[in-house]
């Protein structure tokens, strides 16, 4: 769900300006329904998003790798830099509960974007 959270707000906040790739270790095939309606509440809409393998490729060809939690399973290449975002697992939360962690995701990717030179749109 974060993963894919982040990717939500990062393409909704970025626009054209950047690409985002939501990926992992061990990418799931269904995200998380509270995680859905929390990211509906502010008009990004994730329900057809899910986290797709991360390949040599992809990493090698991010600015930036913003992992959540996958340790030493996640492909690491010298010279890339390396975000750890910990945050607390949804999984089984209520969309209230969901909520904060959203927020937080959102603060993040905002910081990100920013941080990379690339303006917000909303």
């Amino acid at each position: 769900m974060s993963g894919q959270t982040a990717m939500g707000f990062f393409q909704y906040l970025a626009g054209d300006n950047a690409v985002a790739w939501s990926g992992g270790s061990e990418p799931g095939f269904e995200v998380n329904p509270s995680a859905i309606a929390a990211m509906s509440g502010r008009g990004i809409d994730i329900s057809r998003e899910f986290a797709k393998p991360w390949t040599d490729e992809v990493v090698r060809a991010a600015d930036v790798v913003v992992s959540m939690g996958c340790g030493d399973a996640c492909p690491v290449f010298p010279g890339k830099r390396y975000l750890d975002w910990a945050l607390d697992d949804p999984a089984g939360r209520t969309v209230e509960d969901v909520r904060p962690i959203r927020d937080e995701i959102e603060r993040r990717v905002r910081g990100l974007l920013d941080d990379l030179g690339v303006p917000a749109q909303h």
